[in-house]
């Protein structure tokens, strides 16, 4: 070879060399950037969640916008704050309903209230809701009247135009005979009824129930009422309140006793209307007691500066008002509002402590002191919970604006039983929407978890024994002629859109199922044992018989047994559901042995995700087994080993890996599932273990209520949480399998 030619090799050689370089590291940093980038993606999924979630977490804030003071004759009753937050309605003393501008304090409209030989001697609030209120005057009458407020467009500017209604006519209404001032008031108004109550200087307790209907032809209101006097309320009233539904009326005496009486029983006599006596603050004086939004839950504030709140229970059939929760503040005299459209309440002390707390969580969002001239003399806050106005002793109005859009999470809620409203006793509940306003979000994530580890459960007790037998006999005893068949076959299971599965599992598994519930339990008892005696009885065949089955091949024995048990299980369903449980099987399971049966329950799912789950078992185990080294598995039989005790000692261990990171992946297949599960159960979430009942899972939650959430809401933001929690089990689980993984590749890496 001549020296040039040595040369274009040694130049061709290193040209290679140098293109494989180039390949290699070409490959190196791609499979890198790929991995980086991956886990950039999983980075950035983690933090947008924790940016949606992070403002559920974060407490409220308020900041003082202005201050001004009341010009006008007279000491306020009563303030209001319009929807839009640009006006509020001030009621003094002297029968003057004064709107004014809330920036400003400028007047913007005055409508007497009275008459010019009227004077006010008690005034009472509906509801900050219902804008409702009366006036209780010095001859015995009362006047209910009620602020309204409608917009006005002139070109593109909009003027808020207040006025007041009468709602029960424009006549006031007399409550006692005697003409004598009424010194305490509460009043009620609903669709249908009114209530008034009314105690006078005489201390008699009058009630008065109007009853409306509309004329369908002038379309005018009518009213019919009826008059009743309660005379065993005793002295010293202190405050009166009607419930929303107007069936009790709640007297407070000056010595912090409440008295409940049925007014259904009042109307029909009198007799024992009574209907329970309480003792609210024993030791303490009641400060401030009032409603919160929806009229059931009764808040009771007491000089102790602890706020709790009541509502009814029943015990042996007798309604009582139960004590649920409390919150702790500064001792004093105190002042409590309530949020029209949440469970949200403001507590101000009049030292200037300010508390925003939401009952349903039990958190206190925002807990500070701030600044106001001498004691509260009236305060409101919006309608949208975004504005507190209050008005100090020395007739100045000072303005907050309010940031709390989230009180109504805390770890307790999400995570804890919660004492709802109407409910016997603290639950788990997850039930974010109603069709009311003053309803209760229950944002509760236990009976959601639940229903995830359910699922998971009852589809990985199908899947993983018949995924991993199913491998293990692929990949060890099959013929390899066999195996190239099922192995593809088994894998393409996969690719079927589990929207499929779903609809099936609804439609056709899930009826399936609750029709023939005896040939189900049948084929689980019988199908086992079957195939163990057929098996046994081919061990006892001669072995010319045996022989003539081609290795790999044996399992097609068992093929006809098992499609032949089903049948005949699936055929004698009706006669063993006539023979054993009365021509009813549902029946059965729920009257005798006190089972609850859904037609889709947790049953359905299992053997629905179950299929779903196997091919992502079977295929990675299977993968697992096949590649152990065969040297291992030839020296074990060389040696003498059978080849159960070469697959239990050599194969399955070194296998072993690889077999539980197919269960993991499995698992987290079963756990992240969707689809099947939306249209397999019945998608109610409940804590149940038991099979035959649905769940509700954290996936299948936020696949049907995202969409319907306000963005940026709080059932928007727990929607996120839900998912941050779905995404953090699946970290922790897939962190702790690899842990495992390792551990087991170290300890038989080495076979």
């Amino acid at each position: 070879m001549t020296q040039s030619s040595e040369s274009l090799l040694l130049e061709k050689d290193s040209f290679f060399q140098r293109k494989r370089r180039f390949k290699d590291r070409f490959a190196r940093h791609a499979i890198a950037g790929g991995g980086l980038a991956v886990i950039g993606a999983i980075l950035l999924i983690f933090l947008y969640l924790l940016y949606e979630i992070a403002p559920l977490f974060q407490s409220a804030s308020i900041e003082k916008t202005d201050s001004y003071p009341i010009v006008g004759d007279g000491q306020s009753l009563h303030i209001a704050v319009e929807e839009q937050g640009e006006l509020f309605l001030r009621v003094n003393d002297a029968g003057l309903a004064e709107f004014r501008r809330v920036e400003s304090g400028q007047l913007s409209k005055t409508i007497p209230l009275l008459d010019s030989s009227e004077t006010i001697s008690s005034f009472a609030s509906a509801s900050n809701e219902s804008r409702v209120f009366a006036l209780g005057l010095s001859n015995g009458t009362v006047k209910v009247l009620k602020h309204d407020y409608r917009s006005v467009y002139r070109g593109d500017d909009r003027e808020i135009v207040p006025e007041i209604k009468f709602p029960l006519g424009d006549s006031a209404r007399v409550l006692t005979d005697s003409a004598n001032p009424i010194q305490a008031l509460a009043v009620r108004d609903g669709d249908a009824q009114a209530t008034i109550a009314g105690m006078d200087s005489n201390d008699t307790l009058h009630l008065m129930v109007i009853e409306k209907e509309q004329n369908f032809l002038s379309e005018e209101w009518e009213f019919n009422e009826q008059l009743f006097t309660l005379a065993d309320v005793g002295s010293a009233v202190r405050k009166l309140i009607v419930s929303e539904d107007q069936r009790y009326l709640f007297v407070l005496s000056h010595a912090d006793d409440l008295k409940v009486y049925d007014i259904s029983k009042v109307r029909q006599g009198g007799i024992d209307s009574l209907a329970g006596q309480y003792s609210l603050s024993p030791g303490h004086t009641v400060n401030d007691i009032r409603f919160l939004l929806g009229g059931i839950s009764l808040l009771v504030h007491d000089s102790s500066g602890v706020l709790t709140q009541w509502f009814w229970q029943s015990f042996d059939g007798q309604r009582r008002l139960e004590k649920v929760r409390t919150f702790a503040g500064e001792q004093g005299n105190a002042t409590i509002l309530t949020e029209q459209r949440r469970k949200g309440i403001a507590i101000i002390n009049h030292s200037g402590l300010l508390q925003l707390a939401y009952t349903t969580s039990s958190r206190v969002a925002f807990e500070d002191t701030i600044d106001f001239a001498g004691a509260v003399r009236q305060a409101a806050i919006s309608p949208r919970a975004n504005l507190l106005l209050i008005e100090d002793g020395q007739q100045t109005i000072h303005l907050w604006a309010v940031d709390n859009e989230h009180p109504e999470t805390s770890f307790g809620a999400l995570w804890d039983e919660v004492w709802y409203e109407s409910y016997p006793e603290p639950e788990y509940v997850w039930q974010s929407s109603a069709s009311n306003n003053d309803f209760e979000p229950k944002y509760s994530f236990s009976p959601l978890a639940f229903g995830t580890l359910k699922a998971a459960f009852y589809s990985m007790m199908l899947a993983a024994p018949l995924a991993i037998c199913g491998a293990i006999y692929t990949a060890f005893f099959m013929a390899p002629a066999l195996r190239r068949k099922i192995k593809p076959l088994v894998e393409l299971m996969e690719a079927l859109p589990t929207v499929i599965l779903g609809f099936l599992a609804g439609l056709w598994l899930a009826p399936f199922v609750e029709k023939h519930l005896p040939a189900i339990f049948a084929m689980l008892v019988f199908l086992p044992p079957a195939i163990v005696l057929v098996a046994f009885g081919w061990s006892k065949l001669p072995i010319r018989i045996r022989e003539s089955m081609p290795d790999g091949f044996h399992a097609a024995v068992l093929i006809p047994v098992v499609l032949v048990l089903s049948y005949l299980c699936i055929a004698a369903s009706q006669p063993m559901e006539l023979l054993f449980f009365d021509g009813d099987a549902r029946a059965w399971l729920t009257n005798d042995l006190g089972v609850s049966f859904d037609q889709r329950n947790a049953l359905v799912v299992g053997v629905a995700m179950g299929f779903a789950v196997i091919p992502t078992i079977f295929s990675i185990a299977e993968d697992a087994i096949f590649s152990v080294p065969k040297h291992l598995s030839n020296g074990s039989l060389a040696l003498g080993a059978t080849p159960w005790q070469t697959l239990l000692r050599v194969i399955m261990p070194t296998a072993s890996p690889g077999i539980f990171s197919a269960m993991m992946i499995g698992l987290g297949r079963a756990v992240g599932e969707t689809m099947i599960v939306l249209m397999a159960t019945g998608n109610t979430p409940i804590m149940d273990a038991n099979i035959f009942e649905g769940m509700r899972t954290l996936a299948a939650n936020i696949a049907v209520e995202v969409p319907e959430a306000e963005v940026d809401s709080t059932h928007y933001r727990v929607l996120f949480l839900a998912a941050f929690v779905l995404f953090m089990f699946t970290f922790i689980v897939n962190t702790i399998a690899e842990l495992v993984r390792q551990r087991l590749r170290e300890r038989y890496g080495s076979l």
